[in-house]
């Protein structure tokens, strides 16, 4: 259990089985700090052009959540009951640097294992998803033209896999 999340209460006869339900969120007065022991980090390569960035960060994020489910939040509502999705539970950190750094940032993923999502330059030229993935698994891992990575994991870990980058403008 991390420092954000609450034990689950015992739930009331006729609900489901808290076991197999996901544990709630602690409640969180809005202006209250939250310190998360873990981290999302995308990194882009510092020369891509707007749409770039945003398009490779929507791209790399949405793997995130379908190999690490517990990055995922619980759904929303507003006030009238209308659902929405659920989204990630922790903010997203956006940072940029030179491919050099994508490239050892990589490397430094790779070593401490941790889950990870990348986007190469020759996705841009490629229309669908089984072209994407045709386009990568064409590339020895070491000589992929990263302009994207996209890191989840124990704060510091991700802190040193993206040592050298900086925030994202």
């Amino acid at each position: 259990m991390t420092s954000t999340e609450a034990p689950v209460a015992p739930e009331a006869p006729g609900t489901p089985d808290a076991s197999v339900a996901p544990a709630a969120a602690a409640p969180v007065a809005p202006d209250a700090p939250v310190r998360f022991d873990t981290k999302i980090a995308v990194l882009l390569r510092d020369d891509l052009a707007p749409w770039q960035r945003l398009n490779v960060t929507a791209f790399l994020v949405s793997g995130l959540g379908t190999q690490v489910p517990e990055v995922i939040g619980e759904p929303y509502a507003d006030a009238d009951g209308t659902p929405y999705l659920p989204m990630f539970r922790q903010p997203v950190l956006v940072f940029e640097g030179p491919a050099s750094l994508l490239t050892t940032a990589h490397a430094r993923t790779l070593s401490r294992a941790l889950p990870r999502a990348v986007f190469t330059a020759g996705l841009f030229a490629t229309g669908h998803d089984a072209a994407n993935r045709a386009a990568v698994r064409a590339v020895p891992g070491a000589a992929l033209d990263l302009v994207g990575l996209a890191v989840y994991g124990p704060r510091n870990a991700v802190d040193k896999t993206l040592k050298g980058a900086r925030m994202h403008p």
